[in-house]
């Protein structure tokens, strides 16, 4: 069974958690900041905790995911489950789910002199190291949009 490891980011934003907080999970802000990972990227489902959610491509796979806590501009915790293939069938059970899930990503919101620290802790094997490149990419985009004018 491949280890986990977790992976964590900062960012510093010059913006208030709550403003973080909306472009992190808005629907129509989600697709902006997480497009360092690919293009096209949605969710389907509420950010609620205890409650499913499906983060997933244009072409419709992805991973099939629970809030695991959510207090909005502090904590968001997601615990992921499972992957989704292109016919939207979940998998949470297999042998290759079971090496890894549940592995978790969390978001943490610190209050700073000029705004907000986010930092992301996000499991993963091996498999994923590409994503300690990407994240700071994604976190970039993310302190952009929040920080734009409104």
């Amino acid at each position: 069974m491949p280890a986990l490891e977790r992976l964590q980011c900062s960012v510093d934003i010059a913006a208030p958690a709550s403003r973080i907080y909306q472009v992190l999970v808005g629907p129509g802000t989600y697709g902006q900041w997480t497009s360092a990972f690919g293009e096209g990227l949605y969710f389907e489902g509420p950010w609620e905790e205890g409650q499913r959610i499906r983060f997933l491509t244009s072409s419709g796979h992805g991973v099939l995911s629970e809030i695991a806590e959510n207090r909005a501009g502090e904590r968001l915790s997601i615990r992921h489950l499972g992957y989704i293939d292109d016919d939207g069938v979940e998998d949470t059970s297999s042998e290759a789910i079971r090496a890894w899930a549940p592995a978790y990503e969390n978001y943490l919101f610190t209050a700073t002199p000029q705004g907000t620290r986010l930092t992301v802790e996000q499991d993963m094997t091996d498999d994923f190291a590409s994503m300690a490149d990407t994240w700071p990419k994604a976190l970039e985009r993310l302190k952009a949009l929040c920080e734009a004018p409104l």
